[in-house]
């Protein structure tokens, strides 16, 4: 019995988060107030309170939500040879982490002056970089070019979730020719090295 009121809550977190993360889209986060969250959520304003104080809690949990398997890929890359069947499936992965948190690349986007000021914003950034350093080669010698290439491979991804989410075509194929495109960058780069 206790579990389904967690599963509520649960669920009342999550659409607290899309909601608010619509918001933050639509007017900018400076903008958005919990009282509009609340409102288009028809919750009251103490029944948001209840879940989250402020704003940047909201923004704070929901990078939680989606850095955690950002995580989780990291720590398995680390333990991981610096093969290019490593790098590969970093990508995939890595690839499918970005899908399900389009809308908030969206907000980092639209928001990064938001971003400098949230302890999040740098904390993405690490995250990005303890990424590059699974991809490229550790060797010193490692040629300028691969490590361009390793860097553009991420940025690929980032980008083009952005440059092509109004395109026409298939999400699924859109992503998969954004991943193949990174995909090649590294294997150009480890190939290099």
């Amino acid at each position: 019995m206790g579990t389904g009121k967690q599963q509520r809550r649960g669920d009342t977190r999550q659409r607290i988060q899309d909601v608010a993360l619509e918001l933050f889209a639509e007017q900018g986060y400076e903008k958005t107030s919990l009282r509009e969250i609340a409102e288009r959520l028809e919750v009251t304003k103490a029944a948001l309170y209840y879940h989250f104080k402020t704003k940047e809690d909201i923004l704070t949990s929901i990078f939680d939500d989606m850095t955690r398997p950002i995580d989780e890929l990291i720590e398995w890359g680390k333990e991981q040879p610096r093969t290019l069947d490593t790098k590969r499936a970093i990508l995939t992965r890595y690839s499918e982490i970005l899908t399900n948190a389009a809308p908030l690349f969206r907000f980092m986007q639209e928001n990064q002056a938001t971003m400098r000021d949230l302890k999040t914003g740098e904390s993405f950034k690490d995250r990005m970089l303890a990424l590059l350093d699974i991809l490229r080669d550790d060797d010193p010698a490692t040629p300028m070019t691969a490590q361009v290439r390793c860097f553009s491979a991420l940025f690929t991804m980032h980008g083009g979730m952005f440059v092509l989410k109004d395109a026409d075509g298939d999400p699924e194929e859109k992503r998969k020719a954004i991943l193949e495109v990174a995909i090649e960058l590294v294997t150009q780069a480890h190939h290099g090295a």
